[in-house]
């Protein structure tokens, strides 16, 4: 069901289908374009992304070979969906754009802003995982089957379908390229403003302190924020805490412990 003002469409990207979900349009917004993790579709975004569509035109893609879009021959590694991301935006009309990417999307999207910093304005990053933490593979697939534990039993129906259709020797692909990229240590050279936003309990990623050394040692434009209680998918099962987060940092306010927002450790 279409929630009222959205609107499911598909695009031609390079002669492929493409679906994608949007927001009411907000003009004068940078929009905001909310990027999936591996295996799976943007529809468990959508809480998030409803909650920040007052603010800014949305815009949830599918990409190529996920969810409801069409495959394009095989399985693309993060640098090709990095180039079918900018391909979406082109045919959307869309220049310039905030991208808030979760787990692998968020590999995505920090590929965009190194390849086209002019078209992206700030990228948010939840639950950034990839690079030493979850190596070897063998490592990550532990941490993964803990995490399936700590997440909401009602995001079960909303991504099985998009597991089924991935396929497990996909997703066991993609997960492997997602360990090894180096997420992390990719943000002390973030080329735009960037948040990252950790999940309290997400086994995931390294504990808190050790992802703010990052915002220690990266650049000035670099943020980090914590959010307690929330594991590795926080876009579907902490979308009011999340979208107060992001909306905090596109106002240029630091985030910070006020007991009036709970849940919200400070950045700094």
């Amino acid at each position: 069901m279409v929630q009222t003002g959205w609107r499911e469409l598909r695009i031609a990207v390079q002669g492929r289908p493409v679906f994608v979900r949007m927001g009411p349009d907000v003009p004068g917004s940078i929009p905001l374009v909310h990027v999936h993790g591996f295996a799976v579709s943007g529809h468990y975004l959508l809480p998030t992304a409803r909650a920040l569509a007052a603010r800014a035109t949305t815009v949830v893609p599918d990409l190529p070979g996920y969810g409801r879009s069409a495959a394009w021959g095989h399985a693309l590694g993060i640098p090709s969906l990095a180039w079918a991301l900018l391909d979406v935006l082109d045919a959307l009309g869309l220049d310039r754009v905030y991208l808030i990417g979760n787990s692998m999307g968020g590999p995505v999207s920090l590929e965009v802003a190194h390849r086209a910093p002019e078209r992206v304005a700030g990228v948010v990053l939840t639950s950034p995982a990839g690079g030493m933490h979850n190596q070897p593979l063998s490592r990550a697939l532990v941490q993964l089957a803990r995490d399936v534990r700590r997440e909401s039993r009602h995001m079960i129906p909303v991504v099985l379908p998009d597991y089924v259709r991935f396929g497990p020797i996909n997703g066991l692909h993609l997960f492997g390229e997602l360990v090894r990229f180096p997420s992390l240590e990719r943000l002390l050279r973030t080329p735009v403003p960037t948040l990252a936003v950790i999940g309290g309990r997400d086994p995931l990623m390294p504990p808190p302190w050790r992802v703010r050394e990052l915002e220690r040692l990266g650049p000035s434009h670099l943020t980090v924020a914590v959010i307690d209680g929330a594991a590795h998918a926080m876009n579907y099962s902490h979308p009011a805490e999340l979208a107060q987060v992001i909306g905090r940092w596109l106002d240029g306010e630091v985030t910070t412990g006020d007991p009036d927002q709970p849940g919200v450790v400070p950045a700094q």
